[in-house]
């Protein structure tokens, strides 16, 4: 399609500013492609301005743009800007670079190891189409839906947490991200400490700075964060709010110990605080993993738990659609937000989900994945047992879809993950999973994002060359 575009716009001189190109099916023949392809070519090409497209009447060369306008002063705006949270105990920043890391794709022929979704092909494509045909076809499915998310999909995703959470704890959001958003905006100030697991997931960090909070962290081991830390924590700043993902944690993978988990509660209902549950990864468990303990919201009958728990993980990054779950008075706080922010999802999109989570397709969906990840895990992990030993890996996790690595001390993340680029791997580094100074340097691989087995032997191999380009 590019070669494609890139002929096209080589050709356009040909005709005059209104002029008509020719005809897709004369495009087709005389290139040979396929009438998608003269179709994406076009489109590429109107969206730089060069044709302009008339359904039914066929494509047109643009007129020449007009000049330029004048490039004003925006020097302005530094002012404004620092000028914001001038009066703040903590000023506001907004960076989202622990967050692009994840999300920008890398360039032609890099492995991708940064990934944090599923690879196309691990993806229910086919599903998700039929489920979003079907929905379209639902009586009332273009119409306003009701602003807490619609019950039956409310009432699935309550069941999904269980305990006494019911579908009128349940708020429908748009992703995981735009839940931890409005949890952190309705439990605590600007200027509010809030307590986070460390290491911890880089966008949530975002998001607490963003608003304005203070990120204070709590150290995770490998049975998960460490109660009398937390207490601590809890005792030296007077949170109000813990962010914790007890379950895979991001980065570590650790699970939060049996025996931890009801001392997490005590010790916040003790505090008067809130604990927000990202149950971000359930459904990527892996073949091996055994039963997985209940979500704390399932433990919580006073209201001490907000949880989260999405579907875009185990779907795709466009299928964004999220519960938030809570009891008490804060499910009123959070819903305001949540309809200042948004108003609602589309009700396309939650009719869509109940109809991928009540098709024959979703149970086989989810053991094939289980399936997958399991061995991509297994993969990764021997060809960094045998490429990299000088590498630490000392959990290896039973879901999730990622490795944290402990690097030799003295390692520059930074040289390292530039390396790796170079050898034709992108990795994250682990800095930006840190709230405060981190103990050691690391990086996070993702074994996911990538097309196979085959992909992960070969990333190892090539970051094997970028480790020894920086540790020698």
């Amino acid at each position: 399609m590019g070669e494609l575009a890139e002929q096209l716009k080589q050709e356009l001189n040909r005709y005059s500013p209104g002029g008509k190109l020719p005809s897709s099916r004369v495009l087709v023949e005389r290139f040979r492609v396929s009438p998608v392809t003269v179709s994406r070519a076009l489109a590429q090409l109107a969206a730089e301005g060069l044709v302009v497209t008339r359904p039914g009447a066929g494509a047109f060369r643009a007129a020449p743009r007009a000049a330029a306008a004048p490039v004003g002063d925006t020097s302005w705006q530094e002012v404004a800007l620092s000028a914001d949270g001038a009066g703040d105990l903590v000023p506001r920043t907004v960076d989202a670079s622990g967050v692009v890391v994840s999300l920008a794709a890398p360039p032609p022929g890099v492995i991708e190891f940064n990934g944090g979704y599923l690879h196309p092909s691990l993806q229910p494509e086919r599903a998700m189409a039929a489920a979003l045909s079907r929905a379209g076809r639902r009586p009332g499915a273009w119409g306003r839906p009701p602003m807490e998310g619609l019950e039956e999909l409310r009432e699935w995703f309550a069941r999904s947490i269980g305990g006494g959470v019911t579908a009128a704890g349940v708020q429908i959001t748009a992703g995981g991200q735009s839940a931890l958003t409005t949890a952190l905006r309705a439990l605590a100030p600007p200027g509010a400490p809030v307590l986070v697991e460390s290491p911890t997931y880089p966008g949530m960090l975002a998001i607490a700075r963003a608003a304005g909070l203070r990120p204070v962290p709590v150290p995770v081991d490998a049975d998960g964060v460490r109660p009398s830390l937390l207490a601590d924590a809890f005792r030296a700043t007077g949170a109000r709010v813990f962010v914790c993902q007890p379950l895979f944690q991001n980065p570590t993978g650790a699970v939060l110990a049996p025996e931890r988990r009801g001392e997490v509660l005590r010790i916040a209902r003790a505090a008067g605080a809130f604990v927000v549950e990202d149950d971000f990864v359930r459904r990527l468990v892996h073949e091996d993993a055994g039963p997985l303990p209940s979500p704390l919201a399932a433990d919580d009958p006073d209201g001490v738990v907000v949880h989260v728990c999405s579907l875009t993980k185990v779907t795709s990054p466009s299928f964004r659609l999220c519960a938030l779950a809570a009891h008490g008075p804060v499910l009123e706080r959070l819903r305001a937000i949540q309809v200042v922010d948004t108003f609602f999802v589309p009700r396309p999109l939650q009719e869509a989900a109940l109809e991928l989570v009540g098709s024959p397709a979703w149970p086989r969906h989810l053991r094939a994945v289980s399936a997958e990840l399991r061995a991509r895990r297994d993969t990764m992990t021997a060809a960094l047992r045998r490429e990299l030993p000088e590498l630490a890996l000392p959990h290896v996790p039973s879901g999730g879809y990622h490795l944290w690595l402990r690097l030799p001390d003295g390692t520059d993340e930074a040289a390292l993950a530039s390396a790796a680029l170079r050898a034709g791997v992108a990795l994250t580094p682990g800095r930006p999973y840190f709230s405060a100074e981190p103990p050691a340097a690391h990086v996070r691989l993702s074994f996911a994002a990538v097309a196979g087995a085959g992909e992960i032997t070969e990333g190892v191999r090539r970051l094997r060359t970028a480790c020894e380009e920086v540790l020698g």
